[in-house]
């Protein structure tokens, strides 16, 4: 018998068809909608927001994490440095409404420097890209196009042409742009002297906590590099914001508050530079002059161009003054005017860097490896010592009386009196105390302040 068709089931599919249809199709743009929301809000939560075309669309994509309540994100900066180039990889955490913590650092340094592929650009890409391995073995695959990265170059840069310099940082960027983490318009750069001095202030400040506790004392920063040496702090009293010669303060914002800092880098004052300058020499120039004046800041036993200083003192007859006191002469004429004093550093607690670790941990003043506190006087006593016996007890090093008097005159012209205590440290909390650390957290703190664009 044949079937009478059922006119029924045939309209009720019918509407069924169509209707399932429509139903999945809201369903799956509700999704997307959700999906997008949420990636674009987890991009703002670990990185804040970035502007362009190409940012908004990163944004969209990036999946954002929390463990135990704790927003995670990281940031890569590579230090590219006059004698290798360096790359720190951090990760932080940021519990609900509070200032994020460091949780893990990754370190990796290559030789030479940037500037050394200065004749042979496309060879310096090579060793860009194997740091950019490195960070994409210690953050996860989630979280790499939320990662901001950022090159910036210092001393060994600067010295460079300045096309030569051009050409090594755009190099960079293109490796930069073809790697699959955040990069922005301002990825590569060259710092200047200020720039490293108050990146080096937010490291120590942000692993003393100083940051995190509103009303907390900030502490300062000293660094004394080859070329150049940096003071930062946060002053407290109107007299010294109001003496501040032009170009000594700086303005910067984070965590939606704004420090006016006094912050200057001498260029020229560092201790290698400084070392030139003693024995009468000019930057690219071999020294010309001065050489009575200068030897008595160099160890008897040092020769080569100095090889008649002993002559020299006996024909001036100054051997009776003592050799700190012709050390400190020669060394005050090289500071004299070049160098602000502010009275409130007496009153400021300071990190010191770098050469002053270095030197203090060479003559037994801190511990070569924990580091430790010594008052700016202990500088001027282990001169004193050294250069009274350099003819009985050589030092390691024949510039050992020109550098700690240098040192000790140094921080007399900053305005620090001798029973000032000084913190000398290369970690705080077992976290390396480097610029890189202040200037990644800065940078991502100025994506967070602009503003998401519109989905």
């Amino acid at each position: 018998m044949r079937k009478i068709p059922n006119h029924g089931t045939l309209r009720m599919t019918k509407v069924a068809y169509p209707l399932g249809l429509c139903v999945g199709l809201f369903i799956y743009v509700a999704y997307i909608k959700w999906h997008r929301a949420s990636a674009a809000q987890a991009f703002f939560t670990i990185t804040g927001a970035a502007s362009g075309a190409q940012w908004s669309q990163q944004a969209l994509s990036s999946p954002g994490s929390a463990i135990h309540g704790h927003e995670v994100f990281y940031g890569i900066m590579f230090d590219a440095g006059s004698t290798g180039t360096r790359i720190h990889v951090f990760q932080f955490a940021r519990p609900p409404g509070e200032t994020p913590t460091l949780t893990h650092e990754t370190f990796k340094a290559l030789k030479p420097g940037l500037s050394a592929y200065a004749d042979d650009v496309e060879k310096s890409a090579q060793g860009i890209q194997e740091l950019l391995d490195v960070a994409k073995q210690h953050i996860p695959f989630d979280f790499w196009k939320a990662t901001p990265l950022v090159l910036k170059a210092t001393a060994g840069l600067r010295l460079l042409p300045g096309e030569k310099a051009q050409k090594l940082l755009q190099k960079v960027k293109e490796v930069f742009k073809a790697s699959p983490f955040l990069v922005g318009d301002d990825c590569v750069s060259i710092m200047n002297g200020t720039d490293e001095g108050v990146s080096a202030w937010i490291t120590v400040n942000f692993l003393t906590g100083s940051l995190k506790t509103p009303g907390k004392s900030s502490v300062g920063m000293l660094d004394l590099g080859g070329g150049s040496t940096q003071i930062t702090f946060l002053p407290r009293v109107e007299g010294t914001l109001h003496a501040s010669p032009p170009g000594h303060l700086t303005a910067l914002q984070m965590f939606n508050r704004t420090y006016k800092l006094y912050s200057y880098s001498y260029l020229g004052l560092g201790l290698m530079s400084a070392r030139l300058a003693i024995l009468g020499g000019v930057e690219g120039k071999p020294a010309e002059g001065g050489k009575e004046l200068i030897s008595p800041c160099l160890s008897p036993g040092f020769r080569g161009e100095w090889e008649h200083a002993e002559v020299t003192y006996r024909i001036l007859g100054q051997k009776a003054v003592g050799l700190h006191e012709l050390c400190a002469s020669r060394v005050s004429e090289i500071l004299r005017n070049k160098v602000h004093r502010t009275e409130e550093v007496q009153h400021v607690d300071f990190y010191a860097f770098s050469y002053y670790y270095d030197l203090a941990a060479s003559f037994g003043l801190i511990d070569a490896e924990k580091g430790g506190s010594l008052m700016v006087g202990d500088f001027e006593i282990a001169a004193k010592y050294v250069c009274r016996t350099l003819e009985t007890r050589p030092p390691s090093s024949p510039f050992a009386c020109m550098d700690l008097t240098y040192i000790s005159l140094l921080l007399h012209e900053f305005g620090f009196p001798k029973d000032k205590v000084l913190k000398l440290t290369r970690k705080i909390d077992n976290v390396e105390t480097s610029w890189a650390l202040g200037a990644i957290f800065h940078y991502i703190d100025s994506l967070k302040r602009q503003k998401i664009p519109a989905l």
